[in-house]
């Protein structure tokens, strides 16, 4: 049996280095060619930052209210318009969930597709 002797980390970085390098130079000119792609790049993380702002605005409203088990609720936005899911204690719960949800700040729209919470075997 022919044994194998391992490679230095030397030459393995320098490899990796290589090939990162050949990436990075391609990457280069395709951005030269096409400058548009780079800057259109930039609209869905601004959105993306927006929306996860959002996001965290109305939870942060959500959790401020000690009435209301905000652990069993998730809250997902998107230009304005925030979904709430998961579970509620009761009815009331899940209306006052969503009424704090449109009070925020740049909330255009509130979808409540809470539902309330069953007691445990049931």
């Amino acid at each position: 049996m022919k044994r194998i002797k391992p490679r230095s980390a030397a030459c393995v970085v320098s490899v990796v280095l290589a090939s990162m390098g050949a990436g990075f130079q391609a990457s280069q000119s395709m951005a030269a060619t096409a400058p548009s792609m780079a800057s259109s790049a930039s609209a869905p993380v601004a959105t993306r930052k927006e929306n996860r702002a959002l996001r965290k605005l109305v939870y942060a409203a959500i959790a401020k209210d000690k009435s209301i088990d905000a652990g069993d609720i998730g809250v997902s936005a998107k230009d304005g318009a925030v979904t709430l899911t998961g579970t509620a204690a009761d009815p009331a719960q899940i209306e006052k969930t969503a009424a704090l949800a449109k009070d925020v700040p740049g909330v255009k729209s509130v979808t409540n597709k809470l539902t309330v919470r069953r007691a445990f075997g049931q």
